[in-house]
């Protein structure tokens, strides 16, 4: 009688741990696969400004002087654009969206541009340049951390 009890008590335990490490395969899963949801949600957004101009004196016109660029206190959509019509990166500064369009799944989107050096990608200018960078954040109640993307856009010009 001994032994069979301690038998059952070993198989609870064995139960229990297979469920257990069951249980944790399907939680980091589940993580991952919103990851990766909310990498391809940030990476369309900074695709998206990708094919915008570098700034609103460069929508039409090319420019060889950074006091012609959008002042660092200006960066953002101009009076009466909405993401339909952003025409050049900078619009997309403080940009919002809440993305409810996946039934799993609800991304919280919130971008942020601002200038920087070339030779200090990482740190934010306080005066314009001829680079851009946007970082997208992405966040969500499935993900465990915040996602973030970011890439520097340059102003090239030829004569």
């Amino acid at each position: 009688m001994m032994l069979t009890m301690g038998a059952m008590i070993m198989l609870s335990i064995l139960i229990l741990r297979v469920n257990n490490n069951q249980l944790r395969s399907q939680d980091t899963m589940q993580n991952s696969k919103y990851g990766l949801l909310a990498i391809s949600v940030a990476s369309s957004v900074i695709e998206d400004a990708n094919k915008k101009a570098f700034d609103e004196a460069t929508v039409n016109n090319s420019v060889t002087s950074t006091a012609s660029l959008t002042t660092v206190a200006n960066l953002g959509p101009e009076s009466g654009e909405t993401y339909d019509t952003f025409d050049d990166i900078d619009d997309y500064n403080n940009y919002t969206k809440t993305d409810s369009s996946m039934p799993s799944a609800v991304f919280n989107i919130k971008c942020t541009v601002c200038y920087v050096s070339a030779s200090t990608p990482d740190i934010t200018s306080a005066t314009p340049t001829w680079n851009k960078k946007i970082t997208v954040y992405v966040t969500s109640k499935s993900i465990r951390d915040t996602v973030k993307l970011s890439q520097v856009f340059s102003y090239w010009s030829y004569f």
